[in-house]
């Protein structure tokens, strides 16, 4: 295939021998499948987002970290080098949290370097060595789900031991590989201790994942594994081995604990809603 105009330079510099073909395209990136030293990997070629999307960033920005004061005190002026700044800041994190992620021992894919604003990583398979699906594209079992939520809840614990909360994790931003579940889609990673917004990013990140394995295990649906975490960490207890019981019980005399419980219930209602659309939207395509 034609050489994409992002790639051109990982080819000029040897880091990639040739592109194979597009593996998937979204608003924030373009992935293709590559050949690199004899093996068949992925590059993520980070798209420029307009300055509309940087106001749809803000909640996810929150205690992050910029490299450098100058480019701080830019990116808090808005000015058209801060803009740039904070374009290059958004993509740098990704990388970062990946690499921070996978020595931590959390199933996310190999990074193996960060190029002419491109991410090299380890291409996801199935069994037969296929691009691996989304979650989202599965029907599994309910020995199946119950098992994906398990896997799925202890990369959540390890990634909040991080500091760290996907953001934007769903159905759609997990791959199956032949050894159990993946995360993938890490730009909007949300800093759990310095962000106002991450207790409700963490339980909707969980509400997710909860939503749609619980159609196939509907007693999913009844566990609080977000809450429990959550209230863990907020003490300080919550380790990379902590077992959970997916119980939860708050203080009822300062929680409104029904109205949490439909609070609950109407973000995981809103994940259906959402899959289902993406589901028909894919089946028009």
């Amino acid at each position: 295939m034609k050489t994409p105009q992002g790639l051109q330079a990982l080819i000029d510099d040897g880091v990639i021998d040739e592109v194979l073909r597009p593996l998937k395209s979204g608003k924030e990136a373009a992935v293709y499948v590559v050949r690199s030293g004899g093996e068949v990997r992925c590059a993520k070629v980070y798209k420029d987002m307009a300055q509309r999307s940087f106001q749809q960033r803000v909640q996810y920005q929150e205690g992050r970290k910029v490299r450098g004061s100058r480019e701080a005190r830019a990116i808090g002026k808005a000015s058209k080098y801060g803009r740039k700044q904070q374009e290059v800041a958004w993509k740098n994190t990704e990388v970062d949290a990946l690499y921070q992620l996978r020595d931590a021992g959390v199933r996310v894919p190999e990074p193996f370097g960060y190029f002419h604003g491109v991410l090299v990583m380890e291409l996801v398979t199935d069994a037969d060595g296929f691009s691996a699906p989304r979650l989202g594209e599965v029907e599994p079992s309910a020995a199946q789900a119950r098992e994906f939520h398990r896997v799925l809840v202890r990369q959540v614990v390890l990634m909040l031991c991080c500091g760290l909360i996907h953001g934007d994790l769903s159905a759609y931003n997990v791959l199956v590989g032949p050894d159990g579940p993946v995360v993938i889609d890490f730009p909007q990673v949300v800093s759990a201790a310095g962000n106002n917004a991450a207790r409700t990013m963490l339980l909707r990140d969980v509400n997710n994942l909860t939503a749609y394995l619980g159609r196939w295990a509907p007693e999913l649906l009844e566990t609080w594994y977000g809450e429990e975490m959550w209230a863990l960490f907020e003490a300080g207890e919550l380790q990379p081995d902590t077992e959970l019981t997916g119980t939860f019980t708050p203080d009822e005399t300062t929680v409104d604990l029904d109205g949490v419980r439909h609070a609950i219930n109407d973000a995981r209602e809103e994940a259906l809603i959402r899959q289902q659309g993406r589901e028909a939207a894919e089946q028009e395509d």
